[in-house]
C-alpha cells in the first residue's frame, strides 16, 4: 500500500545556536569554561538579561514591557536601567461647540463626504416631482428622514437599489423593522426608483408573508398592532400608476368578506372583535397623494372620497397636482339631447366653458365640500400645482355653499399654494401673466378664509413665492 504522506503542521526548532552559546564557547576557549559551567540557572538568566540590555532598542522596549517595577535602591544594587515613562496620552478629540467626541478613531472622509458612492443610478433616478416644485422632495411637516450623507441614508439608497432582491430575500425581516426606516424605506422607494411603490412593496413592509398564518393569532403580531406607532405613508409620484387608489383602499381597509349576524355574536363579543377587520394602519395621520406631473395618471375624485371616509383622523394630506374636482371628468365635451324641448343639454356637471365664461365652479365646490366632511381633521393641506382650480376654494355654490373653511375645515392652519414650477427669465408676458395670476389667488383666498372665520378659528398661513426685488420669484 502506497505510504501516507503527513504534511508537517508545526515548524522545526531552530537549528543555529543561539549567540549566548557561541559567547559561552568562546569563553570556554579562553580558559573560563570551568567557571561557566559553575553557574547556576539564576546567573545565566540575568546574564540574558544583561545581554538583552545590551542588544537594541527593541530588545530594550521588550525588557520594559514585560520588566515589574522594582524599588529604586534594589534598582541600583542590580544595575537595572531606568523605565522609561508611559506614552503619552492621546488628545481628547473635541467637536463643533466644544462637545467631546466618542473614543476612537475619526471617521473616514469617505464617510462624511455624502453619498455620491451610493451608484450612479440613484443619482440619475430623483423622483421628477421634486425637481418640478423647484424644491426638491419636501415630506410632510413632522416626518424625519435620514440625514443626507449619513450611514442610514447610504445603507437605504444601496438597499432600494437592489429592492427586487432584497424584497424576497428579507420578506421575513422587513415588517418587523422599527416604524421610522419602514417610513424612510417607503420614501426611498418613491424617490429613487425607477418602479417606485406597488401594491406588493406595501404588502412587503406592512403585512408579514402570507406562509405565516400565526400571526393572525396572536394579538400581539397582527398587522394592526405591528403598525400601531406607523403615521406616515408618502406615495409621492406613483398613484395612479404603480398602484392605484382603490387598491391601496382595499389594502388599508380590507372588506369583511364573511357578513356577521349581530345576534348570532352579541353573547361572544370576543369574536365579533375578531371577525371585524381593522385597518392594518390604524392610526395613519400622514398621507402623501401627490402626483407626478410629467405624466397624465388615471386618477378618480370619485374614488379618493370613498377612500377619505376611513380617514377621519387624517392631519397632514397632500393632493399636490391634482386635477379640478370633478365627478365626470371625461364628460366635460359630452352632450345630450333633451327628451322634451329636442335641445342639447351638458352632460357632465362642468362643461368646456363653465370657467372661462360663466364662473361657474358649481361642481367643484360640491366635491370640496364633500371632502372635508370625511377629513375634517385636517390641519395641513398641499395643493401645489392645482392653480388652475384655486377660484373653486372661496367660490359659491348654487345656494351660496362654499368650501367650509370655519367647521370642517376649521382646524386648517397651513396650505401650501405653490405654482407647481418656476418662472423662467425668458418666459413670454402671456406666461408671466398666467404665473402671477395664480399668485394673487393664494393672496384673494387668505383674505376669504381671515374674513370668513373673523378671528375666532385658527390662524391661516398660506406658503407660495413671492417677488423678488428684481422682478424675479422666491420662495416664501
Amino acid at each position: 500500500m502506497p505510504k501516507k504522506r503527513h504534511q508537517n503542521r508545526y515548524s522545526k526548532p531552530q537549528s543555529t545556536a543561539p549567540s549566548l552559546l557561541s559567547s559561552s564557547a568562546a569563553r570556554r576557549d579562553d580558559g573560563q569554561g570551568d567557571a561557566a559551567q559553575n553557574r547556576g540557572v539564576n546567573e545565566l538568566l540575568a546574564g540574558l538579561r544583561r545581554t538583552g540590555l545590551s542588544g537594541s532598542n527593541g530588545g530594550q522596549q521588550a525588557l520594559n514591557t514585560i520588566q515589574p517595577s522594582v524599588p529604586p535602591a534594589i534598582r541600583q544594587i542590580l544595575q537595572i536601567p531606568e523605565t522609561p515613562p508611559p506614552p503619552p496620552r492621546r488628545p481628547v478629540r473635541v467637536g463643533r461647540g466644544g462637545a467631546r467626541l466618542p473614543a476612537g478613531p475619526a471617521p473616514p472622509r469617505s464617510w462624511l463626504s455624502g453619498p455620491e458612492r451610493a451608484g450612479h443610478a440613484l443619482r440619475q433616478s430623483a423622483t421628477k416631482y421634486g425637481a418640478a416644485k423647484g424644491h426638491g422632495h419636501r415630506s410632510l411637516p413632522g416626518v424625519s428622514l435620514p440625514g443626507r450623507g449619513s450611514l442610514i441614508d447610504m445603507v437605504l439608497r444601496r438597499f432600494v437599489l437592489d429592492w427586487e432582491w432584497q424584497r424576497t430575500y428579507c420578506q421575513y425581516h422587513l415588517y418587523e423593522l422599527p416604524t421610522h426606516l419602514r417610513v424612510s424605506l417607503l420614501i426611498y422607494l418613491a424617490m429613487y426608483t425607477s418602479e417606485g411603490v406597488s401594491l406588493r412593496d406595501l404588502q412587503a413592509v406592512l403585512l408579514p408573508p402570507p406562509d405565516m398564518p400565526d400571526y393572525w393569532e396572536d394579538p400581539d403580531l397582527v398587522p394592526s398592532a405591528i403598525n400601531d406607532d406607523f403615521h406616515c405613508l408618502d406615495l409621492t409620484g406613483w398613484i395612479g400608476r404603480s398602484i392605484k387608489l382603490r387598491e391601496l383602499s382595499n389594502l388599508l381597509f380590507p372588506p369583511n368578506l364573511e357578513p356577521i349576524d349581530p345576534q348570532d355574536s352579541w353573547d361572544t363579543p370576543d369574536q365579533l372583535s375578531r371577525d371585524i377587520p381593522r385597518s392594518i394602519v390604524p392610526n395613519l395621520t400622514h398621507l402623501s397623494l401627490a402626483l407626478d406631473p410629467t405624466s397624465s395618471p388615471a386618477i378618480s375624485w370619485r374614488q379618493l372620497l370613498s377612500f377619505a371616509t376611513h380617514l377621519p383622523g387624517l392631519t397632514h394630506l397632500s393632493l399636490a397636482f391634482w386635477p379640478e374636482p370633478s365627478l365626470t371628468p371625461n364628460a366635460k365635451l359630452a352632450t345630450v339631447v333633451s327628451p322634451h324641448t329636442g335641445g342639447t343639454l351638458q352632460y357632465g356637471g362642468t362643461g368646456p366653458y363653465s370657467h372661462s365664461l360663466d364662473g361657474n365652479w358649481e361642481e367643484q365646490v360640491l366635491v370640496l365640500r364633500r371632502l372635508s366632511k370625511s377629513l375634517y381633521g385636517l390641519e395641513y393641506l398641499d395643493l401645489t400645482g392645482c392653480g388652475e382650480w384655486y377660484p373653486a376654494l372661496w367660490s359659491s355654490a348654487g345656494e351660496g355653499d362654499t368650501v367650509d373653511w370655519t367647521g370642517a375645515w376649521g382646524k386648517i392652519n397651513t396650505l401650501e399654494m405653490y405654482p407647481g414650477y418656476t418662472l423662467k427669465d425668458d418666459a413670454e408676458a402671456a406666461e408671466r401673466a398666467r404665473y402671477w395670476e395664480m399668485v394673487d389667488c393664494t393672496q384673494q383666498l387668505e383674505r376669504h378664509i381671515r374674513a370668513s372665520r373673523a378671528g375666532k378659528g385658527r390662524f391661516i398661513t398660506i406658503e407660495t413665492v413671492k417677488r423678488s426685488g428684481l422682478g424675479g420669484t422666491s420662495p416664501s
